[in-house]
Order: structure tokens, then sequence, then C-alpha cells
């Protein structure tokens, strides 16, 4: 069970973490500018007597204020601060995995790293990534895709000795019509059984085992398969033997050279030259 919060400020520094580092930011100038103008304001001296409870309410929005014009900004500068290492931290999870390229990787995890890891993936397939996160390995839903107008979720199952059951897919599809959620994904570092697979069927649930998250994870492109940018490195670069591009190191993700290094074209998909190591 997630922790309960003791203040309005735990709750907004929460929602500061998962908000990008430069909203985070222009939120603690905005914020810390227009409060600030609130507090420095002139006092209203009200003559008539009606209207005492117009300045008593006055003077404390004003007083609030000038409270407020630093902690505001201080929470969300914190978040900001929050947020960029933890971005930082996911990147490095998600390129950590890559390089060591076993499915086993994903057992060595806890499930927190798991969900995180799993929440990058998407991110870098193009979906804004809402963690919800505090419920434990089991807590239902723990992602929330957002791609334009629609809305995804995604169950996260870090299981080392277990089949996914149909019970959890169930729960889902679930949680996908409470929501109206477009479709929804349960991410496993293990397998699903037979019932969970029948069950997915049509209903617009995808199951990602860990096998397929492993591939998933090899796809992303990381950055040292980047064209070389300095003059001595292009110089000095290997060239496709098909289209003469600068290759680049890459790993086999499937066949009997799984896991092996080669050099693979630069313009890869749009050439597929390869070259022994």
């Amino acid at each position: 069970m997630s922790r309960r919060k003791n203040s309005i400020l735990e709750e907004l520094l929460d929602i500061a973490k998962v908000l990008p580092w430069w909203i985070d930011f222009a939120i603690a100038i905005i914020a810390y500018f227009w409060l600030h103008s609130i507090a420095a304001s002139e006092d209203v001296v009200v003559a008539q007597l009606g209207k005492i409870g117009e300045l008593v309410s006055g003077q404390l929005f004003k007083t609030l204020a000038m409270v407020g014009q630093y902690l505001l900004p201080f929470v969300f500068l914190l978040g900001a601060v929050m947020s960029f290492l933890g971005r930082k931290k996911r990147e490095h999870l998600l390129c950590e995995t890559k390089q060591r390229g076993k499915q086993n990787a994903l057992l060595d995890m806890s499930w927190r790293e798991f969900e995180m890891l799993v929440g990058e993936v998407f991110r870098q397939r193009g979906f804004t990534v809402v963690e919800l996160g505090g419920n434990g390995p089991d807590g239902g839903v723990d992602l929330v895709l957002k791609k334009g107008s629609e809305t995804h979720l995604v169950q996260c199952k870090q299981w080392k000795a277990f089949k996914v059951g149909v019970e959890v897919v169930r729960e889902l599809f679930g949680a996908m019509a409470a929501k109206g959620a477009t479709s929804g994904y349960v991410v496993t570092s293990g397998v699903f059984t037979s019932d969970a697979k029948a069950f997915s069927d049509g209903r617009n649930i995808e199951l990602i085992d860990g096998a397929k998250l492993t591939q998933l994870i090899q796809e992303v492109k990381s950055s040292n398969e980047t064209v070389p940018k300095t003059a001595y490195e292009v110089k000095n670069a290997p060239i496709c033997p098909k289209c003469g591009s600068v290759m680049v190191r890459r790993s086999a993700r499937r066949g009997s050279n799984a896991g092996q290094a080669f050099l693979g074209c630069s313009q890869y998909p749009a050439c597929r030259g390869t070259r022994p190591i």
C-alpha cells in the first residue's frame, strides 16, 4: 500500500517529479513572479464596514503569497532536480540492460527498477509515460501511456519463478474499461500461461514476455550507435561495403549469432550492410 501523504507540498512534489524538468523550472519562475507581485502589492484601506470581510480575506491571501513566493518555487525546483536525475537513472538502466543483452538481466533488478526500465522503453518509442508506482510489485496499473489523444495502460510483473496467469490480464482489461483506455500492455520478465494468451486475443491487450522485452530493449537506439562525430573518427571508421557510409558497432539479436558483436551500416534500415569484427 502506498504511503499516505502528509501535506499538499508532498502532493505537489510528487507531481513535479513526473513532469519534465524544464516544465518544473518554468512553473517555479512563473509562480515566484506571480506570488511576489501579490505579496508586494500595497494594502488597500477599506472605509466601508461591510467590506471588512473582503479586507481580511485579501490580507490572508497576501500573507500566503508572501510565504508561497519562496516555498512553491522551491518545491518545483526540487522536483526539477529529481526529475532530471530520475530521467538519467532510467536512461542508464536501459543502457546497462541493453549492454548485458540477456533476459537474465531483467531478473537481477528490483520490481521498481523493472517498472522504470519498462517505462523508459515506452518513452523511447514515443509515448509520454506517467509512473503511478508506490503500490508495491502487485499494485495494479503501473504506467499510464499517452500518445496524442489516446491512453494506454501498462501492468508490470517482474516474476522470477511464476508464469503470469489470466487473472492479471483480466485485471488490466477491467482497468481499461473503467478508464476508457485504447489499449493495454502486460509486461513480464518471465512468460505467460496459455489461458492468459487466449484471453488477450481480440481484446487489444499486448502481452510482452521477457524474451520480447529484451528484443525491444535491443531495438532502442543508444548513443554509442550514432555516427562518429569527430573528423578523426570519421576518417578511421570502417566503411559499409554496400553504400560507403560509416559503420557502427552492433549486437546480433536473434539467430545462431545472437549476442555477438558485428559492424553494421549507420544508415540501417535503409542499408543492411554488415562486416564481422
